[in-house]
């Protein structure tokens, strides 16, 4: 049968290294940033990860020009350009949005001239810009591994700091919390996030790879706690649903995983409506 012949062909797929790296490096990726994407739609910070992940790709284009390994230059420049525009939004009088908007459009066009002089540009545009999960290398895996497991520790032991301060800022202040030195720390794990997952899916959908897990979450879970741990499972499941349509449609992985957690977060629309129908 047709099904059957396609299923052991997928199957089969999964048996190669590069399929099993690729499988275990969207896991690792989609908990760390379902994780953080809840906080991150919360505080608001949704455009933020956007431009920060527009942002990374003039790391991307240094790192190509001078003939270096991508991923070890794009992580200290995602948390230095993290930091920097952190600072200019505490220290300007423009709005969020329209500096956010300044950042990384300056920042993509810089990219690009950047590519224009390397010789990989026309054949790796399209690996940048919509990721490449097949890519991950046994060093990525180890980098994930370790980042996902600073993110829980570092979320786990502030868990009722980041609940305060992301629910009512203000009063984490009377309490004397350091919610600079918190909301700097939080920038940080975040930049490094969307840092290695880049090579995964991409510049472009860096962003709704972030936000898409944790709002499908948010329609579903009101507790805080059901809502972090729902957002990274989603992310992670996502990943794994997205790398099994792009092996069995033959499809790029970036915008497969994304289309998983699109279709995720429509279930998750349409679930309450159905529930309340059905009751």
């Amino acid at each position: 049968m047709p099904l059957a012949s396609e299923i052991t062909r997928i199957i089969d797929l999964f048996q190669f290294p590069f399929m099993q790296r690729a499988v275990i490096s969207g896991i690792l990726t989609g908990l760390a940033g379902g994780m953080l994407g809840s906080f991150t739609i919360l505080r608001q910070l949704s455009f933020f990860s956007d431009a920060l992940g527009h942002s990374t790709l003039l790391g991307l284009s240094f790192g190509i020009l001078l003939g270096w390994n991508p991923t070890a230059i794009v992580l200290p420049f995602a948390v230095l350009f993290a930091l920097g525009v952190t600072y200019l939004l505490e220290r300007t009088r423009l709005w969020t949005d329209a500096l956010l908007n300044i950042v990384y459009s300056s920042s993509l066009a810089l990219a690009v001239i950047v590519l224009s002089f390397t010789g990989t540009y026309k054949g790796g545009i399209h690996q940048l810009l919509f990721g490449d999960i097949l890519a991950v290398h046994t060093t990525d895996l180890f980098i994930c591994g370790a980042l996902l497991l600073v993110c829980a520790l570092y979320m786990g032991l502030t868990f009722r700091t980041q609940m305060l301060i992301t629910l009512n800022e203000p009063l984490a202040v009377a309490r004397g919390v350091s919610v600079s030195f918190h909301r700097t720390t939080f920038i940080v794990l975040l930049a490094l996030v969307v840092g290695i997952s880049i090579k995964a899916v991409g510049v472009l959908l860096i962003s709704a790879f972030i936000v898409i897990p944790a709002c499908a979450s948010r329609l579903l879970c009101r507790q805080f706690k059901h809502h972090i741990v729902l957002s990274a499972s989603l992310g992670a499941f996502s990943a794994v649903v997205g790398m099994l349509l792009s092996a069995g449609l033959n499809l790029p992985s970036g915008p497969s995983i994304v289309i998983a957690q699109l279709g995720i977060f429509m279930g998750a629309m349409i679930y309450p409506q159905f529930y309340k129908a059905v009751a």
